[in-house]
C-alpha cells in the first residue's frame, strides 16, 4: 500500500496556519487529483484545499475546527489503489476500520491537539471515553458531548514513574502557556457565541501584529472640498455609463498609490533580518462581512485610473460577500488603506496588516468651519490616520508621505485627476 500525506498548504505569504472548517470527503472516498477535499479558513482567505494525488482517503488526521500550522498532515491517501472501483475500495477501507483494535490501544491513544487540550482543561480521562471517529478515534465532538452531559470520566490519581513524570510535564506545559483566556461562566440571560474559525484566525493575526510590531501613529487633516465637488458633479453620469458607483474611496486609493511611488520606503515589508522595499504597489483594502474582516488586494494600483480602481473595489467587495474571493486576490499586498469613514468614524488607529509597514485609515468627510484668508468658510474636511511600524519607518518619512497625500487630495480636480 502506497500511502501519501496531504498537508496544510501555505495560503498566503505571511500565513503560518489555517483552521480546517469543513471536510468535503470521508474515509473510503475515491478522489481525483485537484479535487477539493476540505475548506480552510485563515485571517486572509477562505479556500478549498485540492487533493495532491488520485487515490482513496484512508484517514482524516485533522478535525473540523482544528487549527494547524502550515505543513502539518491533515489526511492520508492510498494512491496505489486509486484505480480500483470506488465501491470496492470504500468497502475495503471500511472493513479495515471495523477490525478489532489491538490490545495495546494504539489507535485510541492517538489524540488530536484539540482533544488533548480540552481533556486537560476539563480533567477528562481519555481512556474512559468511547470515540465515534474513524477507527474508534476520539473526536472533539465526543469531548464536547461529554462536557455538556456532565458525565465526565475523571482522570485517575496515580504516582507516575520518573519517566512518566517527564513525559507529563512535556505534554502539559505548552497547554498552560497558550491558554490566555480566563475561565468565565455565562450568567442567566447571557448569550454564548462560539468563536468561529475565521474569528480565531483574525485574533491570531492581530495578536501577532500587536505583539511584534512597535506601532506609532500620526494624523493629518485634509481639505477635500474640490474633490467632493468634482466627484459629485461626475457621479450621476458615471453611474449611468458604467453601472456602478464612483466613490470617494477610489480617489483616496489613487492618491495613496501616487504618493507611494514617490516615497517607496513606505511600501515595504518586514522580513526578520531585513526590510524588503516592494517594487509593485499592491493596495490591500479592508472589506467587512457580518462576522469577519477580509483584506483583498488591488494589484498595481499606481497603474490604474480612478475608474479602474472603483471597478476593482466593487468587484472585490462582491466576491468577499459571496465567498468567491480567490487566494491570489488576497495575497501580495504591500500597503493597506481602510475606509473607516464608511462607518462614520472621524479618528481611529488601525492595526498594521502584518508584515506590511503601515496602514492608513480614511475617515468620514465632514463639513467644518475653516479659516481661509482670515475669513470663516464651510469646507469638506477629512482626517487621514496612519499607523506605522517603527522598526521600518520613522516620523519624518511618514510625515512627508502624509503631507504628499494631503497635497494630492486638496488639488484633485477635473484638470489634475482624470477619472478615465
Amino acid at each position: 500500500m502506497a500511502l501519501e500525506q496531504i498537508t496544510m498548504p501555505r495560503l498566503g505569504e505571511s500565513v503560518t496556519e489555517g483552521t480546517l472548517s469543513k471536510w468535503l470527503v470521508s474515509v473510503g472516498d475515491k478522489i481525483n487529483k485537484y479535487d477539493p477535499i476540505a475548506e480552510v479558513m485563515t485571517d486572509k482567505v477562505n479556500a478549498e484545499i485540492p487533493s495532491s494525488f488520485t487515490g482513496v482517503i484512508t484517514e482524516l488526521v485533522a478535525e473540523e475546527g482544528e487549527t494547524l500550522a502550515v505543513g502539518k498532515v491533515i489526511c492520508k491517501m492510498d494512491v496505489q489503489d486509486g484505480n480500483k472501483p470506488a465501491a470496492d475500495v470504500k468497502k475495503e477501507v471500511t472493513e479495515k476500520a471495523a477490525e478489532p483494535k489491538k490490545e495495546d490501544g494504539t489507535n485510541k491513544k492517538r489524540y488530536s491537539p484539540a482533544v488533548l487540550r480540552m481533556s486537560q482543561e476539563h480533567n477528562i480521562d481519555l481512556e474512559g471515553v468511547n470515540g465515534t471517529g474513524a477507527g474508534g478515534r476520539i473526536t472533539r465532538k465526543d469531548i464536547l458531548q461529554l462536557i455538556e452531559s456532565g458525565n465526565v470520566p475523571a482522570e485517575k490519581e496515580a504516582v507516575p514513574s520518573p519517566e512518566a513524570s517527564v513525559q507529563v510535564n512535556r505534554e502539559v506545559q505548552p497547554t498552560v502557556e497558550v491558554k490566555v483566556s480566563p475561565n468565565i461562566s455565562a450568567q442567566a440571560g447571557d448569550i454564548e457565541i462560539p468563536v468561529t474559525g475565521v474569528r480565531k484566525a483574525i485574533v491570531s493575526n492581530m495578536l501577532k501584529s500587536k505583539q511584534e510590531i512597535p506601532h506609532a501613529w500620526m494624523m493629518v487633516e485634509v481639505d477635500v472640498t474640490n474633490l467632493v465637488n468634482y466627484r459629485n458633479a461626475a457621479k450621476d453620469e458615471f453611474k449611468k455609463k458604467e453601472g456602478f458607483n464612483l466613490t470617494f474611496f477610489a480617489f483616496f486609493i489613487k492618491a495613496v498609490a501616487q504618493a507611494l511611488k514617490e516615497f517607496p520606503q513606505i511600501n515595504s515589508v518586514w522580513a526578520g533580518d531585513k526590510i524588503i522595499q516592494k517594487k509593485d504597489i499592491n493596495l490591500s483594502i479592508a472589506v467587512a462581512t457580518d462576522d469577519a474582516l477580509f483584506v483583498p488586494v488591488i494589484k498595481a494600483a499606481d497603474e490604474k485610473t480612478v475608474k479602474g480602481i472603483a471597478r476593482e473595489i466593487v468587484d472585490l467587495a462582491k466576491k468577499v460577500r459571496s465567498g468567491k474571493l480567490t487566494i491570489d486576490e488576497m495575497t501580495g499586498g504591500t500597503f493597506t488603506v481602510n475606509n473607516t469613514g464608511s462607518f462614520g468614524s472621524v479618528q481611529s488607529m488601525g492595526i498594521i496588516n502584518y508584515p506590511q509597514a503601515a496602514i492608513l485609515q480614511v475617515e468620514t468627510i465632514v463639513k467644518r468651519p475653516v479659516i481661509i484668508n482670515n475669513m470663516i468658510a464651510v469646507r469638506d474636511m477629512v482626517n487621514l490616520c496612519l499607523s506605522l511600524d517603527h522598526r521600518i519607518l520613522d516620523g519624518l518619512i511618514c510625515g512627508r508621505f502624509l503631507a504628499r497625500v494631503k497635497e494630492i487630495l486638496e488639488n484633485t480636480s477635473e484638470e489634475t485627476t482624470k477619472i478615465y
